[in-house]
């Protein structure tokens, strides 16, 4: 490989990327997420794979410990993502709110910082943040089942808690602005399923859409970029996002959402963190169909000003093939470069 082509973009150049101003190569962000079993099936030979860029570091924060709350009552246990319901009344929401942590006492930052000092001095880009923001956290503490059904039947409830929520999530990306001096927020709500999102976009718009924007504001407040990872089909949702002000989209998933439809619609007005499909693309096809399927996505979303970075759709889970993770990495660093290289 050339060595040019396999060193990480500055800051700048990501920056260039989201913010649609002609990058010189197409960012590969997140794409060597190692899921499930992957490590333990191929060990160090992983380590081949750190001769491509990662184009920016990512710190993780933890804003809401839940064993570390101190409730007065036993949470529910389960390995569901929502059999462990936190609150299972809403009589338990004032105690709930009233022992969340305060982010400007959180011990968190001085262990992270070292890190973040170390990722900004080697020039890269520095995304910082968490999983879990207004659907996917509180799905977690009420159960996918009340909290659909707590959507009609207690909206005030479930807007207290958002309230909550959102004032500590600001708390925490001014405290990280202020310490660890990100670029970008990273955070997740897998806002869809298969065929369309999981509540109808009339009920996002009026229960989850305002704390968007009120975490958007915050980040332009401090300078940094809102990425949003969302599995599913989020089609019917994206012009709310974008007018929330989520600047970089991730996966556009294979299979829910229409690619080409998508980019005719959005593109322009919103950066896409293509990601190339883990469930099928990488487990089924060789490094043939790999290579065309990167070139598909990098066709497809691609632009003459950027907009377009480069991702795995979610972790990379054990039975993927070596030769296919490197039929990936290897075409989005090359045709990603020489892809912007018609445009520069």
């Amino acid at each position: 490989m050339d060595d040019s082509i396999g060193r990480p973009l500055s800051r700048a150049d990501v920056v260039k990327a989201v913010k649609r101003q002609r990058p010189p190569r197409i960012p590969m962000i997140r794409a060597k997420w190692w899921g499930e079993g992957l490590e333990e099936q191929y060990g160090e030979r992983l380590r081949q794979f750190d001769r491509y860029p990662d184009d920016c570091g990512q710190l993780w924060v933890n804003p809401l410990n839940i064993a570390e709350m101190g409730l007065s009552w036993q949470v529910k246990g389960g390995a569901a993502h929502d059999s462990a319901v936190v609150l299972d009344d809403w009589g338990k929401l004032d105690e709930f709110i009233a022992k969340m942590p305060d982010p400007e006492r959180d011990p968190q930052f001085a262990r992270l910082a070292p890190a973040a000092a170390s990722i900004r001095a080697s020039g890269r880009y520095l995304l910082c943040g968490w999983w879990l923001l207004f659907f996917e956290r509180p799905w977690a503490i009420r159960g996918m089942e009340n909290l659909l059904a707590d959507y009609y039947l207690e909206p005030a409830n479930v807007h207290r808690l958002l309230d909550a929520l959102c004032n500590l999530y600001c708390g925490y990306i001014r405290r990280a602005k202020r310490e660890l001096e990100p670029d970008g927020f990273w955070t997740s709500d897998d806002l869809g399923h298969q065929t369309g999102p999981m509540m109808s976009p009339a009920i996002f718009h009026e229960m989850i859409f305002p704390y968007y924007v009120r975490v958007s504001r915050t980040l332009r407040e401090c300078g940094m970029h809102f990425w949003l990872h969302s599995c599913g089909n989020n089609t019917p949702l994206l012009e709310d996002l974008i007018a929330a002000g989520v600047d970089v989209f991730h996966p556009v998933q294979k299979h829910t959402m229409d690619e080409r439809q998508v980019m005719e619609r959005f593109g322009g007005r919103i950066t896409f963190l293509a990601g190339i499909d883990v469930q099928h693309t990488l487990q089924e096809k060789g490094p043939a169909g790999v290579r065309e399927e990167v070139r598909f996505l990098i066709d497809t979303f691609d632009r003459p000003d950027g907009g377009m970075c480069l991702a795995a759709g979610n972790g990379i889970v054990s039975g993927t093939p070596f030769a296919n993770i490197e039929a990936f990495l290897d075409e989005g660093v090359r045709y990603g470069a020489e892809h912007r290289r018609r445009f520069l």
